[in-house]
């Protein structure tokens, strides 16, 4: 890690209002060093370790979750057991490759959306997130 990256992260967690831990430091500079990408707690956690971050699952996905919570992620769920955090924060919606378990964004120009539901009294549409499940073409005989 260099010091340039160091003081991105901090000002990165600074401005979304958390405190520049160590911890969270080191993550940050792992998640967004390889620009807007899709991954895990299990991934960062194994990215952690590899490059030598004295981190627990437990740690990542609380720093994970707090990140979400500070609007520097977004999280996105494409299947129940398996959640993947998002580094793209803008609006844009997902490709899923099933039994690959690769993510891709699609610009959201590309889908148009309609007819949504008026949300209950009280409340607003935050946000709408189109996941489309992608299958390789199976060959026929």
């Amino acid at each position: 890690m260099t010091k340039a990256t160091e003081v991105s992260s901090e000002e990165r967690l600074r401005s979304s209002g958390l405190r520049p831990t160590r911890q969270r430091v080191a993550l940050a500079d792992l998640i967004f060093a390889k620009g807007d990408r899709h991954l895990t707690v299990e991934e960062l956690h194994e990215e952690a370790v590899v490059a030598g971050v004295p981190v627990s699952l437990a740690t990542v996905y609380n720093t994970l979750h707090q990140f979400t919570e500070a609007g520097m992620i977004r999280v996105l769920a494409v299947e129940s057991a398996k959640t993947y955090f998002d580094t793209n924060v803008s609006d844009h919606h997902h490709f899923f490759i099933e039994g690959q378990n690769e993510v891709l964004d699609i610009p959201v120009s590309n889908i148009e959306i309609g007819n949504l539901p008026e949300p209950p009294e009280g409340m607003e549409i935050a946000h709408v997130d189109v996941v489309i499940r992608l299958r390789r073409k199976r060959e026929r005989s």
